[in-house]
């Protein structure tokens, strides 16, 4: 594992959305190939990429976007799933891309499932992915204090989001993520360059305080507005058996698997939640060819 991957800066940018609002990313590969829209884990800034080494080779324009109101993206007072995809689909109309695909991280995972859901992208990679954790098939299998946080946003979503805005830190959730992992994954993740880039992600996801990481944690917990049923494009997802997460998957993406029309699971025996780094040639080789399938559009 080559440490320059975690430290390569991302080239920034920014454009003014329609409502005024400032949607900034962080880009890496080349400009012309194929872009893919890459939703971070929780709380993170567009900083810390993946796969960047293998970019180049593979034809990929990895772009990061900075969700509203974390890194250099404005607040969005009103934000859901849903208008994630319309301040990215301004985003591909401002570079002059007519396709993408979607990979989604952990707490990502439902944000690039709404781009594919809205046609935005037209293939996804979901990445030790969060699933719908309030589906009725999910959540009699989610942890205890992962169901406890069902229970609260079920009863009151306003007052828990302003609830957890309130405590909610960058080193908190670090520590949170690192509690959460197993052996290997704890080992990946302090490698110093690793624990560099992903703290300052953090750091830069908690700029404007917590509240755009409450926003995100209470739309990807309570029910999806959209089906993922519907979604007929190709989704890939990757899962390691070593994952420990309480927040992603339960079961590894099987029950998610089953509710894609065109999902295909790979579960890596040997890996943790850190296969987006340790399988980025695979899970982007995959991805293009995925793309490569799809007829062009007109």
């Amino acid at each position: 594992m080559t440490h320059d991957s975690f430290v390569t800066p991302g080239r920034p940018h920014h454009l003014q959305l329609s409502d005024g609002r400032r949607f900034a990313w962080c880009e890496w590969g080349p400009p012309d190939g194929l872009p893919a829209v890459f939703c971070t884990g929780a709380a993170m800034s567009g900083t810390l990429g993946f796969g960047v080494l293998q970019l180049m080779d593979v034809g990929v324009r990895l772009i990061a976007p900075d969700r509203p109101g974390l890194g250099r993206s404005d607040a969005h007072p009103g934000k859901t799933l849903l208008s994630w995809t319309q301040d990215v689909r301004q985003l591909l109309d401002h570079l002059g891309q007519q396709t993408a695909v979607g990979v989604g991280f952990s707490q990502g995972a439902p944000f690039a499932l709404a781009l594919a859901a809205t046609g935005v992208t037209l293939a996804t990679a979901v990445v030790s992915g969060q699933d719908e954790l309030a589906h009725p098939r999910v959540r009699p299998h989610v942890h205890p204090d992962v169901n406890s946080m069902l229970n609260a946003i079920d009863a009151d979503a306003e007052r828990f989001e302003q609830h957890f805005a309130g405590f909610a830190t960058a080193d908190g959730l670090w520590d949170l993520i690192l509690g959460m992992s197993g052996p290997e994954d704890r080992a990946f993740y302090r490698q110093p360059a690793f624990d560099h880039a992903y703290r300052r992600a953090l750091q830069e996801g908690f700029s404007q305080g917590a509240s755009g990481y409450a926003r995100d944690l209470v739309n990807a917990l309570r029910p999806w507005p959209f089906a993922v049923e519907q979604i007929t494009t190709s989704v890939d997802l990757w899962y390691g058996a070593r994952d420990t997460s309480t927040v992603h998957a339960p079961d590894f993406g099987r029950t998610l698997a089953s509710r894609l029309p065109n999902a295909t699971l790979h579960l890596l025996e040997h890996e943790g939640g850190a296969l987006l780094w340790t399988r980025a040639a695979e899970i982007l080789r995959t991805l293009c060819a995925r793309a490569a399938a799809v007829p062009t559009r007109t």
